[in-house]
């Protein structure tokens, strides 16, 4: 039994790409929990608003570096994310005046915004693929790893090396301090508590003098930030590509409903639960079982339980258990 070049097998191929995955998806969940939570519909245009924001991103990223604008070893693209978050929030305010206050007004159900924000989703898919194209765009540079499996093989002297890519290590980071960012919002400041108040009870928020239209242009904000930095993340970590950021809706939604739909920790537990499981279900665990079992009983097959083809299939699999046997979520939810 080689127990430790098992655990850092697991630990490059299963717990550092979870956990990096996991991230991006909590970060998602969140947008669609604080939609959820405060405008009272699931916003299905999310997973495209995502693509807005890191394709705005990408093309300033692209035109700091025609100039020679870098991040040293970090990636170009964190200095370009604030370009990104704004002109999403921008976008995102002006389709909420043109299109959702309507609705608001007219007092509609969630249903219908639902579906509103389906023909959203189609319009934003469209001016992304317009203005960027459909292909992969890889945007990331500066170093490529904080260390590298040779690096730690020699270090260590194992015969498995671990490897840490710069994007999984600036992606737990910077999901660490966005979410510590947004919990301090929401719990200490006056319009952050505006907004607690409106989601727990509208009408008794009305009557304490708060205004709903600021509270509804902050989580558009909100939404947009979270959209803009979890869409960078995943465009960083593995390449950008606008269809497939529409493909993320399922499990970023699976990863709000398993945590409880409405619930910001729901919303983190979730993104964890739902990459890695899709991580451990699809990884091929040949290399793992080699070194902890006797030379005899070593597998000759990959050990997949499913290929990565369906790895989205994991995640409506366990969208589909929690709606049946707990339909509120780990953290019961619907209020932020």
């Amino acid at each position: 039994m080689d127990f430790l070049n098992a655990l850092v097998a697991f630990l490059n191929f299963v717990f550092i790409p979870g956990l990096a995955y996991g991230s991006q998806l909590a970060l998602g969940a969140l947008g669609v929990t604080l939609i959820y939570g405060i405008l009272r519909f699931s916003n299905f245009a999310h997973g495209d608003t995502m693509a807005f924001g890191t394709m705005v991103t990408i093309l300033v990223t692209w035109a700091m570096q025609s100039v020679g604008i870098g991040f040293g070893p970090l990636p170009t693209a964190l200095l370009a994310l604030p370009f990104g978050i704004a002109a999403t929030a921008v976008f995102l305010l002006l389709t909420d005046r043109v299109v959702y206050r309507f609705y608001r007004q007219k007092k509609a159900a969630p249903t219908i915004l639902v579906i509103v924000s389906l023909g959203v989703m189609f319009v934003m898919n469209g001016v992304v693929r317009l203005i960027i194209g459909v292909d992969d765009q890889d945007f990331a540079d500066g170093e490529r790893f904080i260390i590298t499996a040779g690096e730690f093989k020699t270090a260590t002297g194992l015969a498995e090396g671990l490897a840490l890519k710069t994007t999984q290590g600036v992606t737990v980071i910077t999901a660490v301090i966005t979410v510590a960012a947004l919990f301090w919002f929401l719990q200490k400041t006056r319009t952050g508590k505006s907004m607690r108040a409106y989601s727990d009870n509208e009408d008794l928020a009305l009557l304490s003098g708060i205004n709903p239209d600021r509270v509804v242009q902050v989580t558009w904000i909100l939404a947009a930030a979270l959209a803009t930095i979890a869409g960078v993340l995943y465009g960083l970590d593995k390449s950008f590509k606008p269809f497939v950021y529409f493909q993320l809706l399922l499990p970023i939604f699976a990863a709000a409903i398993v945590g409880g739909l409405g619930s910001p920790l729901g919303a983190i537990a979730g993104g964890f639960v739902i990459a890695f499981s899709e991580v451990m279900v699809t990884y091929a665990w040949k290399k793992v079982a080699t070194y902890l079992l006797p030379e005899s009983m070593a597998p000759e097959g990959l050990v997949q339980l499913m290929s990565t083809d369906y790895k989205f299939a994991v995640s409506f699999a366990i969208l589909i258990i929690v709606l049946l046997f707990m339909p509120t979520g780990l953290f019961k939810g619907k209020s932020v």
